[in-house]
Parts: structure tokens; sequence; C-alpha cells
């Protein structure tokens, strides 16, 4: 039993990670679009304007629609997946963002 609530639990957090990526990419594209930038020009100027941390937070809103997802269809551990990385990232966030 303490098996399947690792697996689920990492699932979650795989999940996690990829909605992240994803929220990410998604959020690259909309500004790569509206300026007329590739993707790579947009990070670029994203990290030259210091602004990493509000990339992967608003990145992270993706976490959102997993969390309440699996909530939904009763996969709670792969949930609390979601919700540990999401409190990961957010700690870091806060990390990077007084360092």
């Amino acid at each position: 039993m303490n098996k399947n609530k690792n697996k689920e639990i990492a699932i979650g957090i795989i999940t996690g990670i990829i909605a992240t990526g994803v929220g990410v990419l998604l959020y690259l594209t909309y500004v790569s679009i509206d300026q007329d930038l590739s993707i790579a020009t947009s990070f670029d100027t994203i990290v030259a304007q210091e602004r990493v941390g509000s990339l992967f937070t608003l990145g992270a809103i993706p976490n959102l629609l997993a969390f309440f997802g699996f909530l939904k269809i009763k996969r709670d551990m792969r949930a609390k997946g979601v919700l540990i990385i999401t409190i990961v990232l957010a700690i870091l966030m806060l990390v990077y963002k007084l360092l």
C-alpha cells in the first residue's frame, strides 16, 4: 500500500513539473507572438530584465488545473504531488527574489 501511495505522489510531482513547463512555454509563446520574437529571444529578454521569477510563477498556473482535476477524479495522492511541486516552486521563487 505504501509503495502505491509513493507512486501516486511521484505521478503528481511529474505532472506538476510538466504542467509548469507547459505554462512557461505558453506564456513565452504568447509574449513571442505579441512582440514578433522567437521564443528563445523572448526568454533571453525576460532573463535580461530579471523577470525569471515572474515567468515561472505565471507558468505554475496550470498546476491549479492539474490539482483540482486530480481532486475531482478522487486522486488525492496525485493532487498532493502537484501541491508539493507547487510549494517547492514557490519556495524557490521566494529564495530567487530575495537573493
